[in-house]
């Protein structure tokens, strides 16, 4: 019971951690950001791998073991939609990971990324659009939890 309840914890801990995250970077991301601002998004980026991390492995560890098990899971359509909108937001995910990434050596020294319009406009829609996403991972998994698909 306690394994269950400590799984499912944080997992949840690891969703909330990462919709802050990605709030973080919404909120600071701009074309003319400050050290301050560009070096936030950045930790708020490593953040979010972090709770991505957590959420999947404890993900797993739900539908393998402290969960309702994996025939539960398996055979439930709003289960695969939930990992389609996971593996979605991981996709959109990887191209502002890659570009905080290459501001690592340039903060260090103090400077602040110099971002075109465009990719700025880019990175915020991608951000924009795993929240989105985020916010339907719940809603998903709540009807997931209540509708038994076989019988």
């Amino acid at each position: 019971m306690w394994a269950s309840s400590i799984t499912a914890y944080f997992h949840y801990l690891g969703f909330m951690l990462a919709f802050a995250a990605l709030t973080v970077e919404v909120f600071n991301l701009k074309q003319e950001m400050t050290l301050d601002e560009a070096k936030r998004v950045a930790f708020a980026d490593a953040a979010y791998g972090i709770a991505a991390t957590v959420i999947l492995i404890t993900g797993v560890l739900r539908v393998l073991y402290f969960g309702k098990g994996t025939d539960y899971y398996l055979n439930n359509p709003f289960f695969y939609a939930k990992m389609g909108v996971f593996i979605l937001v991981s996709l959109f995910s990887l191209y502002p990971t890659f570009t905080f990434i290459l501001w690592f050596k340039d903060l260090q020294s103090g400077k602040t990324p110099s971002l075109e319009v465009a990719q700025v406009n880019r990175l915020s829609w991608l951000i924009k659009g795993e929240l989105f996403c985020f916010t339907l991972l719940p809603l998903l998994a709540a009807v997931m939890a209540r509708i038994r698909w076989w019988s």
